[in-house]
């Protein structure tokens, strides 16, 4: 493991590898190393012309947290990777962490690209949207020490989760690490502020964006992603859009890593 210092004086760490080009790859809500290995597969199959940096979002795994929280600070966690990797970075995201990769490149950090994996966007009433105090019942629990159901309500309000399933969740292997990093999910909601709200993107949200955008979707997801990426897409004047056959709200990094390489070659 290695680790940069960010402005604010947090440690992020990160693995990186292969050498080349520098590639970032940024999380969505709840997920880092030790839960997505997806990430450093990735990276594995990239190596041969990327360095790869596959870091743990402040607050998660491996990466110190300073309060308060501040969207600015994860973005200086970016440029903090960026200044590592020496030269201006191709960079991917996850879900919210996609929102965070264009807030990024809005605040002119030094990227080449940015691709985008189904961005939480919801423009139309095809779902239901978050609730409007949403962030603020996420602070609630957890000041509360009731990061359960901050999960919970991550899951069911943002995931669309059925409530019912929640009880087979919290028997499973995958819930102990979500309640463990459940204070961080409010950060993504802030990230995400009004884009699941149901009405169209702000025209000034990520007015700064300059550099080439690819977006990503599955062709299975659920319709209000694709829509949403659709829209994201039209939204930005550098962006395209691309359905990846059989794939929903995740891929594998066999499918993942040969888009990336062919993304790259056109920046």
């Amino acid at each position: 493991m290695s680790t940069v210092t960010s402005a604010d004086g947090t440690t992020i760490a990160f693995e990186a590898y292969g050498e080349g080009r520098p590639l970032i790859l940024v999380d969505g809500a709840t997920a880092h190393r030790a839960v997505n290995p997806v990430n450093a597969e990735v990276g594995q199959l990239l190596s041969d012309s990327f360095r790869t940096y596959v870091y743990d979002r402040r607050g998660r795994g491996g990466s110190g947290d300073t309060a308060p929280y501040a969207i600015q600070r994860e973005i200086e966690d970016i440029a903090a990777l960026i200044e590592d990797a020496g030269q201006p970075a191709l960079v991917f995201g996850w879900s919210s962490g996609s929102l965070l990769a264009l807030d990024a490149a809005a605040a002119g950090l030094p990227i080449a690209g940015l691709a985008l994996f189904e961005p939480p966007v919801v423009v139309d009433d095809v779902r239901p949207p978050l609730p409007s105090d949403y962030v603020e019942q996420l602070d609630a629990f957890v000041a509360e020490g009731r990061r359960d159901k901050a999960a919970e309500l991550f899951l069911t309000a943002a995931a669309m989760m059925p409530a019912e399933a929640i009880p087979g969740m919290k028997q499973s292997p995958y819930w102990a690490p979500v309640e463990e990093i459940a204070h961080t999910i409010s950060y993504d909601g802030r990230i995400m502020g009004t884009t699941m709200s149901g009405n169209p993107l702000p025209a000034d949200r990520w007015a700064g964006v300059k550099v080439p955008v690819l977006v990503l979707h599955g062709d299975q997801t659920w319709p209000a992603l694709s829509a949403g990426a659709r829209a994201v897409a039209e939204h930005l004047p550098t962006a395209t859009v691309q359905a990846i056959p059989g794939e929903n709200h995740a891929t594998e990094a066999s499918t993942l890593a040969p888009v990336l390489r062919e993304f790259a070659s056109l920046t």
